[in-house]
């Protein structure tokens, strides 16, 4: 059966073709979707959401040293998060098969960074594999399993955003279960005592070496003869920018398997044409390869070295090609990303604004769609680095102001799933070295940037089973943090918000601010619906008599449910959701709030 999918679609399906028994990963566009479609293969699979990708990658190979096929993913970064044992993992070699599926994001469309984590494979000597589009994506996903099993090493399957996002025609398979083995202990192969870890890094070699022969005869890799004056060595979706810019004017190196690399496979076919390209996204991997086995290549020198690549990007870096435009010339309109209307995080912005500019607050951010906070009209964040990062980089500069002789106060601002990411051991790094930042957790209920998936906090697990939920305030007290210094607020309710905030601002020692409310955009559950009675049941009006037009509501919100002209500013009924955060900042009660 053929059938349209994603690339991400197509990982999931290629997974369960090839007998994947246990799935975790954390969500991180672009590779969310792959964990989401797994629990339609319930019956066989077990998937999770992990609390972080370090988690989700040592689960995976829990399960893959337990005997059965086994897969974790991830964004880009979260390899970051993952690196401490998948290094290690990659010296003791698997049991079942392992696959850690790593998706790039060139031209940082949803990230902080746009690194290449080809390099990642090499410097930890993992066998590497990369698709081109949705079919490969399922075909060597099913493969991968059986290969790691064969040279007894972890595979990074690795994508791009362009691959994971679009879509193409997939031929189903069926599939193919693997044996799992009676559990028997192996402490020389999986317990990495330096004493052992030596031998096995000398084995490590050993398999990369049946790894490189095997690259250079395999159906992963394969040589498309065309044209021979040009002849192009390209991976993943550059191979589809390559194919549409040459076409048969070319000959084309087409590698899917790219560590190790396939040296004699890549030397005879340099040796066949007149010149070579090179074609990639992002770092240089393949032509560095290519110029030390002494080969000449055109590559970044023309390419660009950062972004997303494109076919018109290819043919005007090769051919000189510029890319056609519209007579028309026509610009879209500039849309930057905004706070939802009915945001949570809104209310708790505003007060935090104006405390800033009052008190000269330093505010350390966080991943997720709060960052927008750094937005207009709010300039609330003040520094986004890394998962967790906020409280710990609060925690450092609210010591070095203190010791510094400074006045300002910090503000570290994370997201509940964030929290449980890596925040937790920054919160007790504060209260353990005796910190005084203020930690803001904006507990919306479920983790929102990456589409609403389920955490520790939300009482639910990816397969849709009830689930025990952490309790925030309780796990800030268990870490240190006094009961009276931990405060649960409403963040619609801005007196409520502000009176918090000033009370623990004003002390000297580690104290946690919770705002809770949900993600306007979450599917309510009944627990929601019980806890806060008021959701989707209010709406809020303007009186115009009363309204002078100050604008003084849509300035200071940046609600976009508040349309601002020339003679006056009206509300979008359809997109208000009633949070009343307009209302009470206007200075002429102009504002209402009325039943739906």
């Amino acid at each position: 059966m053929k059938v349209i999918m994603s690339g991400n679609e197509a990982i999931a399906r290629g997974a369960y073709e090839g007998g994947v028994r246990f799935a975790s990963a954390y969500p991180g566009t672009p590779s969310t979707e792959i964990l989401e479609n797994m629990p339609q293969y319930g019956e066989t699979t077990y998937s999770e959401w992990a609390p972080n990708e370090k988690v989700a990658t040592e689960a995976a190979i829990g399960a893959s040293i337990a005997g059965v096929r086994a897969m974790c993913a991830m964004k880009h970064v979260g390899m970051n998060v993952a690196a401490d044992p998948i290094y290690s993992f990659a010296y003791t070699g698997v049991n079942g098969g392992f696959v850690m599926v790593v998706a790039d994001d060139p031209g940082q469309h949803s990230s902080q960074n746009e690194q290449d984590n080809r390099n990642q494979a090499k410097a930890a000597k993992l066998l590497m594999i990369e698709p081109s589009d949705s079919q490969e994506a399922k075909d060597y996903m099913k493969k991968a399993f059986a290969l790691s099993e064969k040279f007894d090493m972890p595979v990074l399957f690795h994508v791009t955003t362009r691959v994971c996002h679009s879509k193409g025609i997939v031929e189903l398979g069926e599939r193919e279960e693997a044996e799992v083995p009676d559990y028997k202990p192996n402490i020389p192969k999986y317990v990495t005592t330096p004493a052992n870890a030596k031998k096995l890094r000398a084995t490590l070699e050993d398999r990369l070496a049946a790894v490189k022969a095997f690259a250079n005869d395999c159906e992963f890799n394969r040589v498309e003869m065309g044209d021979t004056k040009i002849g192009v060595i390209t991976s993943g979706v550059s191979y589809q920018y390559a194919r549409e810019t040459f076409g048969d004017d070319a000959s084309y190196l087409k590698l899917g398997l790219t560590n190790p690399m396939p040296d004699d496979l890549i030397k005879d076919f340099c040796s066949k044409v007149d010149k070579v390209y090179v074609v990639e996204e992002m770092d240089p991997y393949i032509e560095e390869h290519v110029k030390v086995l002494g080969i000449d290549c055109i590559g970044k020198d023309v390419v660009p070295k950062y972004d997303e690549l494109n076919t018109d990007l290819v043919k005007k870096a090769f051919l000189g090609v510029e890319p056609e435009t519209s007579s028309a010339d026509l610009q879209a309109v500039v849309r930057p990303p905004a706070l939802c209307a009915g945001c949570p995080h809104r209310g708790l912005y505003y007060v935090l604004s104006k405390k800033a500019k009052k008190l000269g607050l330093m505010i350390t951010g966080d991943i997720g769609c709060y960052t927008l906070g750094a937005a207009p009209p709010h300039n609330a964040i003040h520094t986004t680095i890394c998962m967790g990062a906020s409280i710990s980089m609060g925690h450092g500069a609210s010591i070095a102001l203190k010791d510094a002789g400074k006045k300002n106060k910090v503000v570290s601002v994370i997201g509940d799933s964030t929290f449980f990411h890596t925040g937790v051991n920054s919160l007790m790094d504060v209260v353990y070295n005796g910190g005084h930042n203020l930690t803001i957790i904006l507990d919306n209920r479920i983790t929102g940037m990456t589409g609403h998936q389920q955490n520790p906090g939300t009482g639910s697990t990816l397969m849709g089973k009830e689930a025990p939920e952490v309790n925030i305030p309780e796990l800030c007290k268990a870490i240190g943090v006094k009961g009276e210094n931990i405060k649960t607020v409403n963040p619609n309710m801005l007196g409520e918000v502000e009176a918090a905030m000033d009370e623990l601002l004003a002390k000297d020692e580690p104290c946690v601010l919770i705002t809770r409310w949900p993600c306007i955009l979450k599917k309510f559950s009944q627990q929601d619906i019980d806890e806060f009675k008021t959701l989707g049941k209010k709406k809020c009006v303007i009186d115009q008599d009363k309204c002078i037009n100050c604008k003084i509501c849509a300035k200071t919100t940046g609600c976009p449910a508040l349309i601002s002209t020339k003679d006056q500013v009206v509300i979008d009924v359809t997109s208000c959701t009633g949070c009343t955060v307009c209302m009470q900042v206007c200075p002429h009660n102009a504002i209402e709030e009325v039943t739906r």
